[in-house]
């Protein structure tokens, strides 16, 4: 094979392809109907489980998300949780005393005495370790919380300390 045959059939042309990002969104859904399959499965309503959702990707409080959408901060922890955020109050020793707690080990006043958590974030820590997120609804919302921190004037600002340097 010569070099005039692996050249046949190349073109040479005066414009160039135009190559961008591909995106793809075949999400025609709104929130609300994305999360309705799910609906038995979630404390609140799919259309406060999506204000839940919204309000908190915008503020990132717990407590103005569950006010915009009309429920209790604990029904709104609960609902972010079970789509996928990370709500739990309790550090890795605190999951093993709710685990020994859980398991019958420790009564309830002393497991909430070894942990130092308060009564609400005890109840919400036991929901977490008791519970497992929705998977398939986690998909169905996935990228709604993605840039919920990020400064936007800031492109690396996720990659980049403060001031002070950590």
């Amino acid at each position: 094979m010569g070099l005039a045959d692996i050249a046949a059939g190349i073109e040479v042309t005066d414009t160039q392809d135009a190559r961008g990002v591909a995106t793809v969104d075949d999400t025609d859904a709104t929130l609300a109907e994305r999360l309705e399959p799910f609906a038995s499965a979630l404390p609140c309503s799919v259309t406060a489980a999506a204000t839940v959702l919204e309000r908190y990707a915008a503020c990132g409080s717990v407590g103005a998300a569950g006010r915009a959408a009309d429920v209790a901060p604990m029904t709104a922890a609960k609902t972010l949780y079970l789509l996928g955020e990370s709500v739990s109050p309790a550090t890795p020793l605190q999951r093993d005393v709710l685990a020994d707690w859980h398991a019958g080990d420790l009564s309830r006043r002393e497991a909430i005495e070894l942990t130092g958590l308060s009564e609400t974030e005890f109840a919400l820590a036991a929901y977490v370790e008791t519970h497992d997120p929705i998977e398939e609804a986690c998909a169905a919302v996935e990228g709604v919380l993605a840039g919920q921190a990020l400064d936007e004037t800031e492109p690396l600002a996720d990659a980049v300390g403060d001031e002070r340097g950590f």
